[in-house]
């Protein structure tokens, strides 16, 4: 029998950018307005009872991926990260956008996260 992971995945209709560490902001994918945009405890609070829910995030980066960019773990401050997935692969983030703030726009859902998929995930991870 597969275990099973239950997480939230955020899957990006659009990605505002990340703050570089030269406090310059990059924007990748389509350009979003960061005004509105919650922090991790605010979502949390939002997305309680829900499978599911449009939002802005704004968030640190955890770790992406460090083969293509094509996936990042937003830190939600209570021990969990966030998956976010970029739709349809239309754009990637940098490869060292690992503790960055990001501002990030989509639609946020619990998923059930099979074993197999997580081991692909850690090796994109370089683990």
């Amino acid at each position: 029998m597969k275990k099973l992971l239950v997480s939230f995945t955020l899957l990006m209709m659009c990605f505002a950018g990340t703050i570089s560490a030269q406090g310059k902001t990059e924007y990748f994918g389509a350009k979003i307005d960061a005004k509105g945009a919650i922090g991790p405890e605010q979502f949390l609070k939002q997305m309680e009872g829900k499978e599911s829910m449009e939002v802005k995030l704004e968030a640190k980066i955890e770790t992406c991926c460090k083969k293509k960019g094509c996936w990042m773990d937003l830190n939600l401050e209570n021990g969990t990260t966030m998956k976010v997935r970029f739709k349809n692969y239309e754009f990637f983030v940098p490869k060292d956008a690992d503790g960055r703030t990001a501002i990030v726009q989509g639609v946020a859902k619990v998923e059930m996260t099979d074993l197999e998929t997580l081991r692909h995930y850690a090796h994109d991870a370089g683990k």
